[in-house]
């Protein structure tokens, strides 16, 4: 009998496979992909941060010669084009120069290049405050904000929104752990929420708005910061006689509180303030447990008068705030205007307050 001829009277047995087999041995190559990513990704970004330091290693020999550091790096990326290809233009030695003038120390450059990409640190280096940049890459490599993130964010001035409405003890908070940081520091103003794609319209409706957000809710998440998990919309508390329904409802494991959202296409008025304060009011009284800190209250609305923000339970309440949203993506010097404004009026409003009273 032939070998052809056995292998035709013994096939092989089937066989079922495990879904778990499969699933761990997927898991292993995925996780080995990954490595191999991080790995690659760490091995490149240090390689074009020591290149930028011999860059200007060589340029500060030179510097008496006019041009000198211009006419190097023209004649570094034609030879590097030569021998490496593609990657080595003018622009990108300019980039590798600026990275590392940009984290001159090694130490937390490992700690950073582990985490974040070539793409996140270009577009990182771009920022011109310093304060801002150590915020968006602390956060970026904490967060695992993904490139488009760390753009958006950048680009609608996620930090300055964060500081803009508070004092300036704020900017040190930022810095600091969140669980050293207090509840305004989670309150942004104005938010922008251009990723819903709604019209900034009066014929969108509440309902409108709150389903876009529901069918955007991770962008939504992202932009209302850390620590924010959605619980459900149109969240039923009752009374003896009535029965109130709260728009969303988010829980905040880093404040460990409820947060009662109110969405308004109107300006503020001090009805909306009014609801919010009762719902607050009603939700500690009913869902909150024992080991929840003090429920807030946001109310998102198109605008506000601050007047009507001075003399009401908003000043204050340290569990009501009221926030600006924007349906389209303002240019940063409109929203660089905008935030200005804000403080300018809050700076006006506690130059009539009593010494040591401060709340937006």
């Amino acid at each position: 009998m032939t070998k052809k001829q056995a292998a035709k009277k013994s096939p092989l047995p089937q066989v079922d496979l495990n879904l778990s087999l499969i699933d761990e041995i997927r898991q292993v190559l995925t996780q080995a992909r990954q490595k191999a990513y991080a790995s690659v990704n760490f091995i490149m970004v240090e390689a074009y941060w020591q290149i930028g330091q011999r860059i200007v290693q060589e340029e500060q020999q030179g510097q008496q010669r006019a041009g000198y550091g211009e006419a190097l790096i023209k004649e570094l990326s034609k030879q590097l084009s030569t021998e490496f290809g593609r990657g080595f233009g003018v622009a990108n030695l300019w980039n590798f120069k600026q990275f590392y003038l940009t984290y001159p120390t090694e130490e937390k450059l490992y700690a950073l290049s582990r985490v974040l990409t070539w793409t996140h640190y270009r577009l990182l280096m771009r920022v011109e405050s310093p304060s801002a940049r150590e915020y968006y890459t602390r956060e970026a490599s904490e967060q695992n904000w993904s490139t488009r993130q760390l753009e958006r964010n950048i680009h609608t001035l996620y930090f300055e929104r964060l500081l803009a409405s508070q004092d300036k003890s704020k900017a040190l908070r930022q810095q600091q752990p969140p669980e050293r940081q207090q509840t305004n520091d989670f309150i942004k103003d104005p938010y922008v929420l251009e990723f819903l794609n709604l019209p900034e319209s009066p014929l969108v409706s509440e309902k409108e708005l709150e389903t876009a957000i529901i069918t955007n809710l991770q962008q939504f998440l992202l932009e209302m910061g850390k620590g924010f998990s959605f619980v459900r919309r149109q969240y039923r508390i009752s009374t003896e006689s009535s029965h109130f329904y709260i728009d969303l409802v988010f829980y905040n494991y880093l404040l460990k509180c409820f947060v009662l959202i109110d969405l308004k296409i109107d300006k503020l008025s001090h009805q909306d303030i009014g609801q919010m304060d009762m719902y607050v009011r009603l939700f500690d009284d009913l869902q909150r447990a024992e080991d929840d800190n003090p429920t807030i209250g946001l109310i998102l609305c198109t605008n506000k008068d601050e007047t009507t923000v001075k003399y009401s339970v908003l000043k204050d309440s340290e569990q009501l705030f009221a926030s600006k949203y924007r349906l389209i993506l303002p240019s940063e010097d409109e929203l660089r205007a905008e935030l200005e404004r804000e403080k300018r009026q809050l700076l006006a409003q506690r130059a009539t307050e009593p010494e040591g009273k401060s709340h937006v």
